[in-house]
């Protein structure tokens, strides 16, 4: 993950837009944000430590605060990016998380076990970020 913190946002886009949507990830995900944006700055706050992906119930949980506390919970399926029409792993909390049901994220698989991520609010894109699993 530390190159991509070296790309800027055109060539995050770029990498994405090129990325195959990969298989839907299964347990826990470090995360990190790549270029700031007003949602980053927000969760930021709620110090996002990254993701709990269970790809059996299709869903996951964000991991917060310096334990790794599990919250907000998100669908995870495929269909077609809002960014490009191709295929990617939507995170989707419209549904099952009254504070964050606005968020949207999409996420494609750049390298084996690590994901690049666009975060919407509403239609707006407004941030990325990048998720490694843990093996």
């Amino acid at each position: 993950m530390p190159d991509l913190r070296e790309l800027g946002k055109d060539e995050l886009e770029e990498l994405f837009r090129r990325s195959p949507a990969g298989e839907l990830p299964d347990g826990e995900a470090e995360g990190i944000f790549l270029v700031p944006a007003i949602v980053a700055r927000i969760i930021r706050l709620a110090a996002w430590r990254g993701k709990r992906f269970d790809r059996q119930q299709g869903e996951l949980e964000n991991r917060v605060l310096p334990f790794g506390v599990r919250a907000v919970r998100a669908k995870v399926y495929k269909e077609p990016s809002w960014f490009d029409g191709k295929e990617t792993i939507v995170l989707d909390y419209s549904k099952t998380s009254f504070v964050a049901r606005k968020i949207r994220d999409e996420i494609r698989e750049v390298s084996p076990g690590v994901y690049l991520g666009l975060v919407y609010w509403g239609r707006e894109k407004v941030g990325l970020f990048a998720l490694k699993l843990s093996r």
